[in-house]
């Protein structure tokens, strides 16, 4: 059992300055704890995402840290180059010492593409078709590629990943379809929804993996949970509902700015997050608990945490994460990979 992390970089109200190096310090705490990897979202004008163009942030994090591997969740590729893309990742990936993970989706929020400019309605088209010039890019010398979107004829590629043939690829499974399809490329995968739908998204994925890949073993299927911790059950509630409630108003900003429908809803409080599995917070013991009836119920052989969000200070996110990783992350990692059903 490895254990990962999800951020927004959310706003909290502390000066950029002092926001971001908060999170570097909380991202050296990953590092020395053997977190495996470190998922950033990309959000645009919008305070749920501090971190517009990820790969400045992960640069930073990357001279931070030394073995906690990192990247995107997700790319939002409609607004980039697919040839600017593919030389941030080649450096991303060679300056890191090939800790680089991959990720690209289309992009949550039709608000924030359109702001760029990007037509929703064409978003899936543009992602699938960039997302074939990256992958060909980062593995040929030069790049040759003739589509509706994007067109190359012999453009030398002088860079390329230290890890072969590319840096490991996620993608965000939110339904058993695009599970299977995710399963059948060998994609890593995360879900932050409620218990019951990842148990069928996950199903879907082990169903497909053993349909494609027979006994092999499968890559990482990442159960995605708000998690803070504390020396009691009340403590750490009380801490999880108070930041919470500043995400939530990250989280809804730009559809309330705009009165528009909420992409991916989450309830307004942390009490009934909680109910629907989407946030554990307790003592170390109850989160040990919760967390390992989360994983025998959905299947997933991964935990993915956000620890810091909202208006958490930096010494209460690094206590929650340092009980986590003394007292809770050892019992977890006895934990045996489920079977293929």
């Amino acid at each position: 059992m490895d254990f990962g992390i999800f951020d927004h970089l959310d706003r909290t109200g502390a000066p950029l300055p002092q926001f971001y190096e908060d999170r570097l310090k909380i991202a050296e705490a990953y590092d020395r704890a053997g977190f495996y990897a470190y998922h950033l979202a990309e959000h645009h004008s919008t305070p749920l995402g501090m971190a517009p163009s990820p790969n400045v942030f992960l640069a930073a994090l990357a001279q931070r840290t030394r073995r906690l591997r990192f990247g995107p969740m997700v790319f939002v590729v409609p607004l980039y180059h697919p040839l600017r893309l593919i030389s941030e990742i080649c450096m991303l990936d060679q300056m890191s010492g090939g800790r680089l993970e991959l990720s690209f989706g289309r992009g949550a929020s039709p608000i924030e593409l359109a702001y760029f400019g990007a037509d929703p309605a064409t978003a899936q088209d543009v992602y699938n078709e960039a997302v074939e010039v990256i992958l060909s890019g980062l593995t040929h010398k030069t790049l040759d590629f003739h589509g509706k979107h994007f067109s190359f004829d012999n453009v030398p590629m002088e860079l390329a990943p230290l890890q072969k043939p590319h840096p490991p690829l996620w993608y965000g499974a939110h339904a058993p379809d695009s599970a299977a399809r995710a399963a059948r490329k060998a994609l890593n995968i995360i879900n932050l929804d409620p218990t019951d739908h990842i148990r069928e998204t996950v199903a879907s994925y082990r169903r497909s993996w053993r349909e494609t890949h027979a006994d092999a073993p499968p890559p990482k299927i990442g159960l995605g949970r708000f998690i803070v911790v504390g020396e009691t059950d009340a403590q750490a509630t009380r801490l999880a509902s108070r930041a919470y409630r500043p995400w939530f108003d990250s989280f809804i900003h730009l559809s309330q700015l705009r009165g528009r429908a909420q992409t991916h809803p989450r309830p307004a409080e942390f009490e009934p997050l909680m109910a629907r599995g989407q946030g554990i917070a307790g003592s170390p013991a109850t989160v040990r608990d919760l967390l390992a009836a989360q994983l025998a119920e959905t299947g997933c052989n991964y935990v993915v945490g956000q620890f810091a969000f909202g208006d958490m200070t930096l010494d209460e996110a690094l206590h929650s994460i340092e009980l986590f990783t003394s007292e809770v992350m050892p019992a977890l990692r006895t934990i045996r990979e489920p079977a293929i059903a």
